[in-house]
């Protein structure tokens, strides 16, 4: 564990209130002004987190990594990407921690994600924008092709990790698809409406009080252990250990 950083025992309200005033002042005059709650509020319990995961990281697969580290470990940064985008807020409002594979060089390889934003004003105490993810989001176009190759010519294997009953109790297959089948696949393939993906996500919603609490570590790790199968079934398809 980093110097001086207490257990993990939630991103609370502290945490949810940094990243609200955020939300409503996303300025870099404000974050100067906040730099200290960012650090004490923000940090702090995000590296506390991915210290206490990382042994739980580690029993579920060992190619995965758990790297506590302000930058360059697992902990995304919070300063957005503005050169490509509409919206030019330099601030990411939420909490983004990846535990990358050991070979993944950015977030489009196998991964498991954990995503912290709290509710906007007005909205219901429980709903919120906070999950625990696992899966391939918007891989390239070679690592997509390697997916659907494996499903295609393996559809038993792929529907047993799909269908795994831990897996589905767990958590919810999400992401966008095609309005038609891919090029060079068939139509009539019994997987085809999975074929259709472009994504190969699955999500946990994450509720407030779960969040806020010690017991994320648990409810985040046993998300992770359910989807052992689908994990293993898109790492062999893109061709890396799990």
């Amino acid at each position: 564990m980093p110097d001086n950083l207490p257990p993990f025992t939630g991103f609370g309200r502290k945490t949810q209130g940094f990243l609200k005033g955020l939300d409503a002042n996303n300025t870099r005059e404000w974050f100067t002004a906040n730099k200290a709650r960012y650090e004490s509020d923000l940090v702090a319990p995000a590296l506390a987190f991915i210290t206490a995961m990382e042994p739980r990281i580690e029993k579920i697969s060992r190619h995965f990594m758990a790297i506590p580290a302000k930058q360059g470990g697992s902990l995304m940064r919070i300063y957005r990407d503005v050169r490509f985008s509409k919206n030019k807020s330099p601030y990411k409002t939420n909490i983004g921690i990846h535990f990358r594979h050991e070979l993944a060089k950015d977030v489009h390889a196998p991964g498991f994600y954990v995503h912290i934003q709290p509710p906007s004003v007005g909205s219901a105490y429980d709903v919120t924008g906070s999950m625990a993810a696992v899966g391939v989001w918007r891989p390239p176009a070679e690592a997509l092709k390697a997916i659907r190759d494996r499903i295609a010519d393996k559809p038993d294997e792929w529907l047993a990790a799909r269908d795994d009953k831990q897996f589905n109790r767990a958590l919810e297959i999400t992401g966008e698809s095609l309005k038609r089948p891919p090029r060079g696949f068939d139509p009539e393939h019994r997987c085809i409406d999975d074929l259709k993906r472009k994504d190969f996500t699955a999500v946990r919603t994450l509720s407030v009080r779960e969040v806020g609490s010690a017991g994320l570590l648990d409810t985040v790790e046993e998300a992770f252990a359910a989807s052992v199968p689908y994990m293993r079934f898109l790492c062999k398809a893109v061709g890396v250990r799990y």
